[in-house]
């Protein structure tokens, strides 16, 4: 069972640990829900944040365009 990251800037990730995160993520093998939770919450920032470095993990994110109005 793996953990999720507690709570780090994204402005200081390296390519390295964004690679770890979406490996975790792809495992979907983590202690809580809330924990798997996180790591998505994380990468969701990534990609409005550093899409350069979140662009080959987007499809983890399953965003799609909704129309809310």
């Amino acid at each position: 069972m793996t953990t999720a990251m507690n709570h780090p800037d994204v402005t200081t990730l390296t390519e390295a640990e964004v690679a770890q995160l979406a490996q975790r993520l792809e495992e979907d093998d983590y202690e809580t829900p809330f924990a798997a939770l996180e790591d998505w919450h994380l990468l969701r920032s990534l990609a409005f944040q550093r899409p350069e470095l979140a662009e080959p993990y987007l499809y983890l994110l399953d965003l799609e365009a909704f129309d809310e109005s």
